[in-house]
């Protein structure tokens, strides 16, 4: 157990050590508190959801392991999203897929409307979240030969389209319902296995089939929209409908948020260095925080150099009030309300510690041409007690310090998980 009389005395040296630098952690600390983290429900149960939850995975997803304790219904997900938020400093979201809808109706992906989604909203409301949205377009009888709203057979079309439709009236209803902007995002998994001869044409579909979804307004206080890319996919290794330049074109040109996913790029290519260029001419953007392995595997995410340079950029770039923030990941070889809160965790402490940084005066010294100073400050500011200033954030949202968390989750593990059938 943590000792918190220490642990506010190891703040109170570092807050000192950092004014010296010009740093303000207070100032650090309330910035951080602000910031809502969209945690991904997928995680809680491999992406199976309640539509189908025994059918196949397909559209290139792929969820390995058997780790004991999945949540099969949608009382367990919430059971174990509890779990997972208590042990998260700060108040956050919920980013749901239209699979996980909470009905008795028998309705399909074509069907769905808001009343499928109230047991979400009113948890949501109780918890103090904000919810998320994602269409499906994946997992599905109508997801046929490798497309959906690129399909050449318009009935195939059709039936996604309506899917796309009544997904912007649901994160339209969490929205007016809960009072916070959802972000609803689209990601489709259509492309070909084999190199195509036609490479526009069904782009060309693309472009006509996302242009119906959105052809009617909608208040952008309720609900926002975001257009995801994807490199390559599990059956669609050579060709890609919805590439990155298809989506940064569409989403700069039909007003939408840009959806960057850590995972769906080239092995060598990262984010980070995309976030900039690409604040000049979206109009926002939307983080996909996930762990690529050699391949969009959607490993938890660690502190590696990667999450690290995108919280930098968001933070040394001012684009913290234009950046969502949600994760991507999941793996069912590990205690899947662990991998939540690493991820989360994680994710927050890379943002803490750019905003650790003094920007203001490292940008002088480097428009200045003081590229020493630049170097010198850079580097020292890795051995600074980052470490005691994030325990006194855990300390003073109530959540464990340390190890403390991953002995809560063994507890509900032993208690709740192992028991479930």
């Amino acid at each position: 157990m943590a000792n918190q009389d220490q642990i506010v005395r190891n703040y109170e040296v570092a807050k000192e050590r950092y004014a010296e630098i010009g740093v303000d952690t207070e100032e650090a600390l309330k910035k951080l508190q602000d910031m809502k983290i969209s945690v991904h429900c997928w995680q809680g149960d491999d992406v199976k959801g309640f539509l189908n939850p025994n059918g196949e995975l397909t559209g290139g997803i792929m969820a390995t392991g058997n780790y004991p304790g999945a949540a099969r219904t949608p009382e367990q997900l919430r059971q174990d999203l509890e779990k997972a938020y208590s042990l998260i400093p700060g108040k956050h979201k919920l980013n749901l897929h239209a699979i996980y809808l909470d009905t008795d109706e028998k309705v399909d992906l074509n069907e769905i409307e808001p009343k499928h989604f109230t047991a979400w909203v009113d948890w949501a409301k109780e918890q103090g979240l904000g919810l998320d949205f994602n269409p499906t377009f994946f997992s599905h009888p109508m997801f046929k030969d490798g497309f959906t709203l690129a399909s050449p057979d318009k009935k195939v079309r059709d039936f996604w389209v309506e899917h796309g439709k009544r997904t912007r009236k649901i994160a339209e209803y969490f929205g007016k319902e809960i009072g916070q902007t959802s972000i609803n995002n689209f990601w489709i998994p259509d492309g070909f296995k084999d190199n195509p001869v036609d490479t526009l044409a069904p782009r060309q579909r693309l472009m006509e089939a996302l242009d119906e979804i959105f052809a009617e307004q909608l208040n952008e206080d309720f609900t926002q929209e975001a257009v995801e890319s994807k490199l390559f996919g599990i059956g669609a290794e050579a060709y890609t409908v919805g590439s990155h330049e298809f989506y940064m074109g569409y989403g700069i040109s039909r007003n939408k948020l840009v959806c960057l996913d850590a995972g769906h790029f080239h092995p060598t290519e990262v984010i980070s260095n995309k976030l900039s260029a690409l604040s000049l001419f979206s109009k926002g953007i939307l983080l996909h925080v996930s762990r690529p392995v050699r391949w969009d595997s959607d490993h938890v995410v660690i502190m590696d150099d990667e999450l690290q340079a995108i919280a930098r950029e968001i933070v040394r770039n001012n684009l913290l009030e234009r950046t969502n923030i949600g994760l991507d990941f999941f793996d069912a070889t590990i205690n899947r309300i662990a991998a939540w809160v690493i991820g989360t965790r994680n994710t927050q402490k890379a943002l803490l510690r750019a905003l650790l940084e003094p920007t203001a005066f490292l940008k002088q010294k480097e428009l200045e041409g003081d590229f020493t100073t630049r170097l010198a400050y850079t580097e020292e500011l890795k051995d600074f007690l980052f470490g005691d200033v994030w325990n006194y954030f855990c300390v003073k949202n109530n959540v464990p310090v340390g190890f403390d968390w991953f002995k809560e989750v063994q507890h509900y593990e032993k208690e709740i998980l192992l028991n479930r059938a």
